[in-house]
């Protein structure tokens, strides 16, 4: 497995959380096709390493950092990393998300502390990640902020209170983000990747038929393009993967 010969993204360095898997794994290898370099995150280092081996044979300059981005100093440490290996990072992407408790609570029954804990990874690891970043990205005057969010945020489906509440705010924060980081060469945008065959979705719809929902491997082309810059005008919009997904998917 080699490169693409025209890559989109040869010189760049992009950073996945949640990366060991699922969506995360599938931008990470996609960017990796595609000529970045990586810092790939997630909590369990041995399918993270996996990912790193695929890279490395897509000719990627690959660094693991195992962490958890609901705690703050996991974040600090995140960021550090990155800069350290890379001396910055030109994308971000803000995969990792944490569902809550299953079988899904009404709004009514959820646990505080539960509440609390998915406000602390969909929502405040990426305000802390995409804050500590953001610094080369503005001196270099360019960089991508991509938050994954979900059509949770948008409709109030129910027993999603919990997870629909934080991709709200994180399209929100996205929207705000864009706004404040206007004519600095960041652009910060939201995608909704879909109804995906993945861990997640079986773990709150464990009724769905996995071979009726889309691959990861075919809702990233949007990642790319956010990345390579193509649109300069894109900051603040959020997307919908499916729709520069590849016609045969």
């Amino acid at each position: 497995m080699t490169r693409l010969p025209t890559a989109r993204l040869a010189g760049t360095t992009a950073l996945v959380t949640g990366a060991s898997q699922g969506l995360g794994r599938a931008v990470a290898l996609a960017y990796a096709r595609e000529g970045a370099d990586l810092v790939i995150v997630a909590r369990r280092p041995e399918p993270l390493e996996l990912v790193r081996a695929e890279a490395e044979e897509l000719g990627a300059r690959a660094v693991v950092v195992t962490a958890d981005v609901g705690d703050p100093d996991d974040v600090e440490r995140v960021a550090a990393a990155a800069l350290t290996a890379f001396d910055r990072v030109d994308v971000l992407v803000n995969n990792a998300s944490e569902l809550g408790p299953t079988p899904m609570p009404y709004l009514l029954d959820t646990d505080p502390d539960a509440l609390r804990r998915v406000l602390d990874v969909n929502l405040l690891g990426p305000f802390l990640l995409t804050r500590a970043l953001l610094g080369p990205m503005l001196a270099a005057g360019r960089g991508s902020v991509i938050n994954v969010s979900s059509d949770a945020g948008v409709v109030g489906y129910p027993g999603w209170g919990a997870y629909g509440v934080s991709k709200a705010a994180l399209d929100q924060m996205t929207r705000i983000w864009a706004s404040e980081l206007d004519g600095s060469g960041v652009r910060v945008n939201s995608v909704d990747p879909g109804d995906m065959a993945t861990a997640m979705h079986a773990a709150a719809l464990p009724d769905d038929d996995p071979s009726t929902l889309a691959r990861p491997e075919d809702r990233t082309e949007v990642f790319v393009r956010l990345a390579a810059g193509g649109d300069a005008d894109a900051s603040g919009g959020r997307l919908e993967a499916a729709e520069f997904a590849p016609a045969e998917a």
